[in-house]
Formats: C-alpha cells, sequence, structure tokens
C-alpha cells in the first residue's frame, strides 16, 4: 500500500480495503472496511479531512481532496468513477460520481445520487437524494429508478469482490 503519514495527520485504514501501491492515501484520511482505491488514485488529507464509508470505491486515476482545514465525508457504499475530480463536503450512501465528473468545493450529493460522465458541479451545489444530474454545469435530467439501484447495487458489490481478491491475488512479477 502506498499510505502515508503528513505530518501529524496519520491516515485510517479499515479491514479488508485494497489500496493500490500506485495510489496514495496522504494524512487525515480515514477508510472503512472493504473500500477499493486503484490504481493512480490520489486521496489528499494533508491540510483537510476525508472520511470514505464502508464499501467505497475509488476508481483508476480519481483524485480526492479538499479546502484547508475542509472535511469531506462520503457515504456507505459511493462509487468514484476512473478520473473524478472530488473536492465536496458530502456525498450521501450508495451515490455514483461518473469518470471524469468533477465536483468542486463545497458540492453535496444526496444518497443514490448519480453523477453523469465528464458533468462539472459547481461550487456550492447541492445535489438532492436521488436525483440524475448531467452536463457542464451540472443540471438535474431525472430521478434515479429501481433499474438504477439494481445495477449501481451490483456494480459496487463487484468493487467490494475486487477489494477482496486483490488483496489476494495481484502479485509484482518484475
Amino acid at each position: 500500500m502506498a499510505v502515508y503519514t503528513y505530518g501529524d495527520r496519520v491516515p485510517s485504514i479499515g479491514r479488508r480495503v485494497y489500496i493500490s501501491d500506485s495510489a496514495r492515501v496522504i494524512g487525515d484520511v480515514v477508510i472503512g472496511d472493504d473500500c477499493y482505491v486503484g490504481h493512480g488514485a490520489v486521496i489528499r488529507g494533508d491540510y483537510g479531512t476525508i472520511h470514505l464509508g464502508s464499501g467505497t470505491a475509488v476508481e483508476e486515476n480519481a483524485v480526492v481532496h479538499v479546502r484547508p482545514k475542509g472535511l469531506s465525508v462520503m457515504g456507505r457504499r459511493v462509487t468514484i468513477g476512473h478520473g473524478a475530480v472530488v473536492h465536496c463536503n458530502r456525498i450521501g450512501d450508495f451515490a455514483v460520481v461518473g469518470m471524469g465528473a468533477v465536483l468542486s468545493f463545497d458540492v453535496e450529493l444526496g444518497e443514490w445520487s448519480v453523477v453523469a460522465e465528464g458533468c462539472v458541479v459547481p461550487n456550492k451545489t447541492i445535489i438532492p437524494s436521488r436525483k440524475v444530474v448531467v452536463g457542464v454545469p451540472a443540471r438535474v435530467v431525472g430521478d434515479v429508478g429501481s433499474e438504477h439501484k439494481s445495477f449501481w447495487t451490483s456494480a459496487k458489490q463487484s468493487y467490494v469482490d475486487l477489494a477482496h481478491s486483490y488483496r489476494e491475488k495481484i502479485k509484482r512479477i518484475d
């Protein structure tokens, strides 16, 4: 794992977590059980505090950071897609941040909200629970239905399973 202290800021890592050796977890970061932190991901708690709820996936090349002295709290089973940039205050349980999306400072996402790929959620935007947002800037285009929940429940479980299997199966061969 690539986990670093930053001065007196020390990460806390839960059980059955996978953190890629090419990822960086720095400083005041609390990672719940069964999380996945993918290759090239960066979670920077160098001058703020970041909490990831159990079963959360921070996929490859995503960046999670927060303003100085800020707090960013992600709920259970949150998905942060590949290449996303996240500087928000709160992400509710089961929410999804699509690939390449940007969440600016002071953003809040409700539970089961879905931010589409490439979407930009501007500073201080609050997305209600169970809403789908798209575009630049983000705009609500619909509600999260049972088909979304079914798909994302399965996808989220696959990352919990991946976190467990990576801990056992990945071996460096160079």
